[in-house]
């Protein structure tokens, strides 16, 4: 009976002592891992990947897969040059890799990826610290380095198959002509802008293919909504006060890199606002920068450098809409 009684004394302190069990912080769990977000990430471009194809014929192709293989590879050997475990897996490196392909015209040599994606992964992500780390979008950055370094393979666009001739951007068009019944006249359908059937970069054009990623991303809770859309709508915003004719709004918004930078570029986890507040701040500096870039700047296109700017910023943003500790005195 004595036995009886301390056995189980025994079970119910090992159950206690289960139950009682306290982990430090965080304490919410999730299914998702790294490699699952960057695979949604990889299906929402699916449609626009493909798009590109059509539009733009193999060329678009090869310049895809050039830059995937290549960021892969740089990934692994400065991993392994570093002696760091070699993270190809968690699909981060394909992401950069198709982000860096969707900012290049379909005219751009084969090595042009190449170039971008070292500088990408090597120099923005693995110089500091690999993923989660670096301070600014690797495929934004290196888009950037490449429009500096080569500005006239950067700036080269062809249209649409089977026109395959050089041709100006919608933005290239507003930013050249002067008078707008001259820029309408000049720009293609609003249709055609929706679609994606206009020059630019292989990865930018289609709108609907865009929004369709993005809307499956949004489902899929991978990306918050507030970023994009206080960021297309501070650029708008901000298009009418700087006194962009109303007829030409629609242009803005569907041509460039609005809609790829808004859902699949502002909306990187490492190098955006964490907090609420932070990223309708994030959105609505970056729209601010935009509209700024594309109506009194000399480029035609803001994105890219908004987001980057807004990258830098990042830290600053979250230092002053962190939420207080509580219980913590002023």
């Amino acid at each position: 009976m004595d036995s009886k009684v301390k056995n189980d004394s025994k079970v119910e302190n090992i159950t206690l002592e289960s139950a009682l069990i306290v982990s430090s912080s965080p304490h919410i769990r999730s299914q998702e891992s790294i490699q699952r977000i960057m695979l949604d990430v990889i299906i929402a471009l699916i449609p626009a990947m493909l798009g590109s194809i059509y539009f733009f014929g193999l060329n678009a192709l090869k310049l895809i897969l050039i830059s995937v293989a290549s960021s892969v590879f740089f990934e692994a050997i400065t991993q392994k040059f570093f002696n760091k475990p070699i993270t190809i897996k968690d699909l981060s490196a394909v992401i950069t890799g198709i982000l860096l392909a969707f900012n290049l015209p379909a005219s751009a040599p084969w090595w042009l990826p190449i170039v971008g994606s070292a500088f990408a992964i090597i120099i923005v992500k693995q110089f500091f610290g690999g993923l989660g780390s670096n301070f600014m979008n690797p495929a934004l950055a290196a888009r950037a380095m490449l429009l500096i370094s080569w500005p006239t393979h950067m700036s080269t666009f062809t249209s649409t198959r089977p026109d395959v001739i050089t041709s100006a951007t919608p933005l290239s068009i507003m930013k050249n002509s002067i008078g707008s019944e001259t820029v309408v006249s000049e720009l293609p359908d609003l249709i055609d802008m929706f679609v994606g059937n206009i020059p630019g970069a292989i990865g930018e054009t289609s709108a609907l293919l865009l929004l369709i990623g993005a809307v499956y991303l949004i489902i899929r809770q991978v990306i918050d909504w507030k970023i994009p859309v206080f960021y297309i709508g501070t650029t708008f915003i901000m298009l009418v006060l700087l006194g962009v004719e109303p007829e030409l709004l629609p242009y803005h918004l569907f041509g460039g890199g609005l809609i790829l930078g808004a859902f699949f570029m502002a909306t990187d986890y490492s190098t955006t606002p964490v907090t609420p507040k932070g990223r309708v701040i994030f959105g609505i500096g970056a729209g601010i920068l935009t509209a700024i870039i594309r109506v009194n700047g000399g480029y035609p296109e803001g994105v890219s450098y908004s987001i980057l700017l807004m990258n830098v910023a990042t830290p600053l943003i979250e230092k002053f809409t962190s939420p207080k500790v509580f219980g913590e005195v002023k």
